[in-house]
């Protein structure tokens, strides 16, 4: 992979597949589905759907997605805050391995503006 290409990686814009709050909401609810929040622990710890685990966009690498132990056979989603940081996500991703990888459109934004659960993190 030429340098190039590795960092078309990286960008925060494009296209890549979408799925809205409410379709992520609903197949939450039969389990066959992942998150993966690439935002920062600090972000995630003050709101974060509930059962998604917290990669931060400066970490993903093969290494943590296998300490995570994400599926392949699932349904993943990745979340940001506006849907600029999941969108290289979705592209590492899809780098790895993950066949069946989206972005949460309009990100956690449109999951709060939706009135969806979320959970918190207090220390």
């Amino acid at each position: 992979m030429s340098i190039l290409t590795s960092l078309s990686q990286w960008l925060p814009f494009g296209n890549v597949p979408e799925m809205n709050a409410e379709e992520v909401y609903k197949r939450l609810k039969t389990n066959d589905i992942q998150i993966v929040d690439v935002r920062t622990k600090m972000e995630w710890n003050k709101s974060h759907i509930e059962g998604s685990l917290n990669l931060p966009i400066t970490k993903l690498s093969i290494d943590t997605i296998k300490q995570l132990d994400l599926s392949q056979e699932i349904t993943t989603v990745v979340i940001c805050l506006s849907a600029h940081r999941s969108i290289p996500g979705v592209r590492k991703l899809n780098q790895f391995g993950f066949e069946d990888v989206y972005q949460l459109e309009g990100g956690m934004l449109s999951w709060w503006q939706s009135k969806l659960p979320t959970s918190t993190m207090t220390h």
